[in-house]
């Protein structure tokens, strides 16, 4: 197939390109700059000038290839509008791929997250099979407002597309990750302790990037249309396990942050919304329906690799 991928650049995006080319795929990477067009050229993809902010040029290059994978985000609207501001433009790329797709059969993969959908109240792990909630104004600068994205990608099965959304847990780990472990190792680093909420039962799943790039493909090649995958490891790991191995490597204390003093300004800042989730998860219909078996190294072991510690 000849498959057209935003965001290769970036941490999960680079992974997915080295994938699709392993399996025997041709790729095209977009690229807004320079620096940006050598490195999608250095993992062997070939080059398409331009910018996510461009809905024309996305459109077109949708036309023209086989298959879509979209990991990009509007980043640069984060510092003036936020979540939401990001959430409206991914809306409107959707919408155009949408109409550049309508009626091939073509597949569109998208990038969801396991903390956007709202299923705090489940009671039970969340499956694939589980919706995305409705966003609206009570849930503004929250992971939700992007769940509008995620039912679209859903919903443009409905006109002839193979649409389907990964979502991703808050950590994808692996040598190359600039993600939210690098920004707790930091602020345990800048604190001298390693914090957890309350009594860090909460959940997280986690996944390793290149058995997340394994599921892009395989939901990109075999996919039904209209479908949600969880790119997870597992159900979760406690935030405490977490907080305790970061402490363990560092040879800092792990220490609780008592729940009624979360939201104050203190310990974890602007993360505070994030730390707190609670986010247990199946992955059992993925593996079921794609064949997906994450193969490398959980979270844990990881985390005695050492890469998340190159001063040490």
């Amino acid at each position: 197939m000849h498959v057209f991928v935003t965001g290769g650049t970036g941490h999960i995006g680079s992974y997915i390109i080295r994938e699709l080319i392993a399996a025997g795929h041709e790729v095209t990477g977009l690229a807004r700059s320079d620096k940006s067009a050598a490195a999608v050229s250095a993992l062997g993809a070939k080059v398409r000038r331009g910018d996510i902010s461009d809905l024309d040029g996305l459109k077109a290059a949708a036309t023209e290839s086989d298959g879509v994978i979209h990991v990009a985000h509007r980043q640069d609207l984060l510092p003036s509008g936020g979540l939401d501001a990001v959430a409206a433009a991914e809306l409107q790329i959707m919408l155009a791929y949408g109409e550049a797709l309508a009626g091939t059969g073509k597949p569109l993969v998208v990038s969801g997250s396991i903390g956007s959908p709202g299923w705090e109240n489940l009671g039970r792990p969340a499956t694939e099979e589980d919706p995305a909630l409705p966003g609206g104004d009570a849930y503004k600068g929250t992971l939700r407002v992007r769940n509008v994205v995620e039912l679209t990608v859903v919903g443009l099965a409905q006109r002839g597309v193979r649409s389907s959304v990964v979502r991703i847990p808050p950590i994808a780990h692996s040598t190359t990750d600039a993600g939210f472990l690098p920004l707790l190792i930091g602020l345990a680093k800048e604190k001298g302790v390693i914090g957890y909420p309350g009594d860090g039962a909460n959940l997280w799943p986690a996944v390793h990037s290149r058995d997340l790039a394994s599921l892009f493909r395989l939901a990109l090649e075999k996919g039904p249309a209209g479908k949600s995958w969880h790119g997870i490891e597992g159900e979760g790991i406690r935030f405490r396990e977490i907080a305790e191995a970061i402490g363990s490597r560092l040879g800092l204390p792990a220490v609780s942050i008592p729940v009624d003093v979360l939201m104050l300004p203190g310990y974890f800042g602007f993360l505070t919304n994030m730390v707190t989730l609670d986010l247990p998860a199946s992955n059992l219909i993925t593996r079921q329906t794609l064949g997906w078996e994450p193969a490398q190294h959980g979270l844990l072991k990881d985390l005695d690799n050492g890469h998340y510690f190159p001063a040490l």
